[in-house]
């Protein structure tokens, strides 16, 4: 993927929030989702992925600067 483009997960987040989901190498197609990470990898190794995992955050926060600094 390009490092200029933006992927647009709001349709992930709407429908995902609050659960593991795992992608896609185009980080846009989801594999796989639940509330345990490992099962999320495990069902997506499972169907001969290597998954990118997150998180889906229950609520969207801005972030800007450095964290912890």
């Amino acid at each position: 993927m390009s490092e200029s483009m933006a992927i647009d997960w709001t349709p992930i987040y709407k429908k995902y929030k609050g659960l593991w989901v795992a992608l896609e190498q185009d980080e846009k197609t989801v594999i796989a989702s639940g509330k345990e990470a490992r099962a999320v990898l495990d069902e997506a190794i499972s169907k001969g992925k290597s998954p990118i995992m997150i998180k889906v955050p229950m609520k969207l926060q801005a972030y800007v600067g450095l964290y912890g600094v």
